[in-house]
């Protein structure tokens, strides 16, 4: 029989010893890990006596996401966790309109199509930052740092401005 010796939470000295068949479960409910902590926010929206249905679907999808849901209901892991994360890095505003996607893919396609859009004011500014910047007293590196930004900013914009269409025009094939 093979045991495992873990220290005990109790003291320094003590041990417990665990046969294999009292091995931890780290995909079981009850496991907690370092993170698992009261002090974490569980969700980005504070429940205030209104909007329930926006509460209660965070508090679904982060419990779900530390696989705590089982006490409450079954849902998809890793999708919720991947929604958590995307709804942790929204303002809660644009997060509350977007807290009933079903899946991370719907809730990115949502912001994407809302957001993602070709900003041609910020493309005409970053034109003209990109006109007069000189190296002044910067060293190349230094020029080189503010050129490649401007410019891979550009290209992020101009991206959506690309033709994706089947034409003979020849604007599709821009890089």
């Amino acid at each position: 029989m093979v045991e495992t010796t873990l220290p005990s939470p109790i003291s320094s000295t003590s041990q417990i010893t665990l046969t294999p068949a009292q091995q931890i479960d780290s995909c079981h409910p009850y496991f907690l890990t370092s993170s698992d902590n009261p002090g974490i926010n569980l969700i980005n929206i504070s429940f205030d006596g209104s909007s329930y249905a926006n509460w209660r679907r965070g508090v679904l999808i982060s419990l779900s996401a530390k696989n705590k849901l089982g006490f409450i209901n079954a849902m998809e892991k890793s999708n919720d966790m991947v929604i958590v994360w995307l709804l942790k890095s929204l303002s809660k505003d644009i997060g509350e309109s977007v807290i009933y996607s079903q899946t991370a893919e719907e809730l990115w396609n949502e912001l994407e199509q809302r957001y993602g859009q070709a900003d041609g004011t910020k493309l005409f500014q970053l034109q003209r930052e990109l006109n007069s910047i000189s190296q002044g007293s910067s060293d190349v590196a230094g020029y080189f740092t503010k050129l490649k930004r401007i410019r891979d900013q550009m290209k992020v914009l101009n991206t959506f401005m690309i033709c994706n269409c089947d034409c003979k025009c020849g604007a599709n094939t821009q890089c």
